[in-house]
């Protein structure tokens, strides 16, 4: 096993749902992952908050729970990392209930099981600085350097708004596609098999990411609007007679 230059040898990993699995054993290439999930036998909860750093892989719906479980477990400056989609509302969480000692440092690996089942180099990955940056740049090395990921600091608000329309506009389209039953076809274009392809990247996400990319994001509400304005004004024009050639 090569050790990574910029994080300790020992990290905590809480949760083991669709992303903790598929990160844990990319981390273990690199440090000792010491994972905990209440539903799989395993660590305790114990053993993974006491590591040096803990990354917590649960849905933004648990954080809070899980952040107050944790707080009274951690070693004196300990890095707590999360990976939600989102990242105003669980760094201001995360910065109310854990301990001053612990440093906190927001990321939001934009990949998952599936668009990163053939590798993860080069895939971006976003990280919001808490509590003043406090070893962001330790995070960021090992991110870039032995994960070879494409590393975009920005600020939680930043990444929100932005998501609203990357994320939250992919998640929207793709579940509108999965409820009218759209599928493959002999006559299929590559521009719509494209398409399919969009649809399969979050096809088998779970119900609390889609509500957390859709509800959770402050400015997710104002892209729903401007999406359903504009699909009328589509609607609108088609309604209109049309023209009589000259």
């Amino acid at each position: 096993m090569s050790r990574s230059p910029s994080l300790p040898h020992r990290l905590g990993l809480i949760g083991l749902g669709a992303f903790g699995a598929f990160a844990r054993p990319l981390l273990a290439r690199h440090v000792d992952v010491v994972a905990h999930d209440p539903a799989r036998p395993g660590p305790s909860l114990a053993a993974a908050a006491a590591c040096p750093v803990v990354i917590l892989a649960v849905p933004l719906a648990a954080l809070a729970e899980v952040a107050r479980a944790i707080a009274p477990l951690l070693e004196p400056g300990a890095l707590v990392i999360d990976v939600c989609s989102v990242k105003s509302a669980p760094l201001a969480l995360l910065d109310a209930i854990l301990p001053d000692h612990a440093d906190i440092v927001g990321t939001h690996p934009l990949f998952g099981p599936q668009s990163g089942r053939d590798g993860i180099a080069g895939l971006p990955v976003a990280i919001c600085p808490a509590r003043r940056g406090r070893r962001q740049r330790l995070v960021s090395h090992f991110l870039a350097a032995t994960l070879a990921l494409d590393v975009v600091v920005l600020a939680a608000e930043e990444h929100d708004r932005e998501m609203a329309t990357v994320q939250g506009l992919t998640h929207l389209l793709a579940r509108i596609v999965l409820e009218m039953g759209v599928g493959d076809t002999r006559l299929a274009t590559p521009t719509f098999r494209h398409l399919l392809r969009m649809v399969d990247t979050v096809r088998h996400d779970s119900d609390a990411l889609f509500r957390t990319v859709l509800d959770a994001n402050p400015h997710a509400a104002a892209m729903r609007a401007q999406f359903r304005e504009a699909a009328q004004r589509v609607e609108a024009r088609l309604a209109q007679p049309v023209p009589a050639m000259a």
